[in-house]
């Protein structure tokens, strides 16, 4: 089984991500990861990415997908894998399409996790990290029981850069650009579910098993 999650930042996509991953033995692969990994490992194809990456450019399309087909050629991905959020773009799910066959797997479902903009910023500006043990919390959804002090180590809490106001509205603006025309690709595939992620977890959850057990 070969899983696509797809969603905008503050959308829930981490936690879901290792819910599906446990629940139906697959291979979490975050492509920020395994890029980093190939880097480091200094395969040639991490070589190559290093190149980019050392001079401020993005990695081609077509080598983050080359990467990512050698990790699901690993025997650990036997049994099937989650890609989190990627591809990114169509021409990633493009070139991913290519690809596919080569190694004798396809995509079974593409699974879009959907929030209420108003939302996302208000679970994505809310985040605080503790400066010390880097522990997080939320001013909404886990407040610490002092102001601005964590639980943990009495060290002070912070709003990471990204997490300002106008960062987070550039994130999405850079979401909705890129994957838009992601959707409406997969949409025509008939590979894509939406799902509902307003909601608690567990209830996110719920819709995503009744989708891939359907499958």
């Amino acid at each position: 089984m070969l899983i696509i999650l797809l969603g905008p930042p503050g959308a829930g996509k981490g936690t879901q991500a290792e819910e599906i991953a446990q629940k139906y033995n697959l291979v979490y692969i975050s492509t920020g990861d395994i890029l980093r990994k190939a880097v480091k490992e200094e395969t040639s194809m991490g070589r190559n990415a290093r190149e980019y990456m050392d001079q401020g450019q993005l990695v081609p399309d077509n080598l983050v997908v080359e990467i990512v087909r050698d990790r699901l050629m690993k025997p650990d991905c036997a049994n099937g894998a989650l890609l989190d959020g990627f591809p990114r773009t169509v021409d990633q799910a493009v070139f991913l399409d290519q690809v596919l066959p080569d190694i004798g797997a396809k995509i079974d479902r593409v699974l879009l996790i959907e929030v209420e903009e108003n939302e996302l910023i208000e679970r994505l500006t809310g985040r605080r990290v503790c400066s010390n043990c880097g522990a997080n919390y939320h001013i909404k959804y886990k407040p610490p029981q002092v102001r601005n002090v964590c639980d943990q180590c009495g060290g002070d809490l912070y709003q990471r850069e990204d997490d300002s106001l106008a960062t987070v509205k550039e994130r999405l603006e850079v979401y909705k650009k890129q994957t838009e025309p992601l959707i409406k690709f997969y949409q025509g595939k008939g590979l894509l579910s939406s799902i509902d992620g307003n909601q608690n977890i567990e209830d996110v959850f719920g819709q995503v098993r009744n989708i891939l057990e359907d499958l």
